[in-house]
């Protein structure tokens, strides 16, 4: 074990948090999937899906291992190919989702030969951040023209972007909120920022007036996330309101100290209440003290991230910490905001925490990239440490050698004089 945590470079804080929250995650886990247990299997046996959650796990560790060896800045080199091969994904993605419970849940592809479900839009994110950290560190010495950025920059984003809103708006508003705070760290000018906002919400606006008028034209994912919106803001009741209702009585069970590990009443009764709607079931189990637990070790991964990019050596390095960071702390808050009904119901997992396999690996791909930047400074801080001790050893050599000269000379007795021939005739 010592020497596996040894091997292990980077910012040990963020591992510490990232372990903390996946070790947590297989009791609520193990205990939220008796609904499916029983809806799938009909037997009520929820071990298969623990043990389906840890070697999503262990396979996601092993990706943050991998990954974090590899120096951050090859990812640099391969993002704005990686966003065409997105394109394609999402593309095929929109046109061949996977349709699930009989509805059209365009987001997910299958994996041909091992059977798993693939949200393309976690990747698209990735790289797409990953994209905007690489343009903005390319142009940060040199004067950016608004022109030059709507082909360089905005249009590969718009165009992602394009290809996620039909069938998730939730996700496209999270990263469009992510791409805009990362441009704004990276000093791009403010007043073109403004004009590509309100260039967004016209292109919303023109979509969902569009979908509303043809609505055959689109997959009824559109519909589902234009009806959240309509129900979150009206008293119409909806399958949506049963969620949260739901949502809202576990967390009030729960009190301050919860009912204890896998004594969960509303599991049974709360969709997705494994993935979606798990932190309502945390509470509920684990009180309040656990809601603020989970709140706690986010925030503390928050503050690691913040910390990793202000020591990072390099702009891309620092806009790349904050790019696949951030999103993962504001996707947490999103899904606790709708588990106490502050927002809609977006279909944003907890990260870490939630069941799921693609989701997963994702987020420890991110989180391995992020380790990496941290790695680097490490090995800078250590060759500037080894180049340090080196001076120091030669200095101290010198310094030796000096004050051994210094000794022959002070040691140069009278007798040795006397012997020489020259220094007896000067003396005469």
């Amino acid at each position: 074990m010592k020497q596996l945590v040894s091997n292990l470079k980077g910012d040990k804080g963020i591992w510490s948090f990232v372990a903390l929250l996946a070790l947590f995650s297989f009791m609520p886990v193990f205990s939220a999937s008796s609904n499916l247990a029983y809806i799938g299997q009909g037997n009520g046996n929820t071990l298969g899906y623990l043990v389906k959650h840890i070697v999503h796990i262990c396979i996601g560790f092993t990706i943050i291992f991998m990954v974090h060896k590899v120096p951050y800045h090859y990812f640099k080199a391969v993002s704005k190919g990686a966003l065409y091969i997105v394109w394609v994904l999402l593309a095929y993605t929109l046109i061949k989702g996977t349709v699930i419970a009989g509805a059209n849940a365009s987001r997910w592809i299958q994996v041909p030969f091992i059977g798993v479900t693939f949200q393309t839009s976690t990747l698209a994110a990735m790289v797409l951040f990953i994209f905007v950290a690489r343009y903005l560190s390319k142009t940060r010495e040199v004067a950016v023209s608004f022109k030059s950025s709507i082909w360089e920059l905005w249009l590969p984003v718009f165009i992602t972007l394009g290809f996620i809103l039909p069938a998730n708006f939730s996700t496209t508003a999270l990263i469009f909120s992510m791409v805009l705070m990362l441009v704004y760290i990276g000093k791009y000018p403010m007043r073109y920022i403004g004009i590509i906002v309100g260039s967004g919400i016209v292109f919303l606006a023109f979509f969902i007036l569009v979908a509303k008028a043809f609505p055959d034209a689109f997959p009824n994912r559109v519909d589902t996330w234009i009806s959240r919106i309509d129900s979150f803001t009206s008293d119409k009741p909806d399958e949506d309101d049963y969620q949260i209702e739901k949502a809202k009585i576990a967390i009030a069970s729960g009190k301050i100290y919860g009912l204890g590990p896998g004594k969960s009443v509303q599991k049974n009764f709360l969709p997705q209440s494994s993935s979606d709607f798990i932190f309502a079931i945390i509470v509920e189990e684990y009180g309040l003290l656990g809601g603020l637990g989970v709140l706690t070790l986010y925030l503390l991964l928050l503050f690691r991230f913040v910390i990793a990019s202000h020591k990072a050596n390099t702009l891309f390095g620092k806009l790349v910490v904050v790019g696949l960071g951030f999103p993962m702390i504001f996707q947490a808050m999103v899904n606790m905001a709708v588990a106490v009904e502050l927002l809609p119901v977006t279909g944003q997992t907890l990260p870490l925490i939630s069941s799921g396999g693609s989701s997963i690996w994702m987020t420890c791909f991110a989180l391995g990239i992020i380790i990496s930047v941290t790695k680097k400074e490490e090995e800078i801080a250590q060759e500037m440490k080894d180049a340090a001790k080196r001076e120091e050893a030669l200095q101290k050599l010198i310094d030796r050698e000096l004050e051994e000269e210094v000794d022959k000379a002070e040691n140069y007795s009278i007798e040795d004089k006397a012997k020489n021939p020259m220094h007896a005739v000067l003396n005469k």
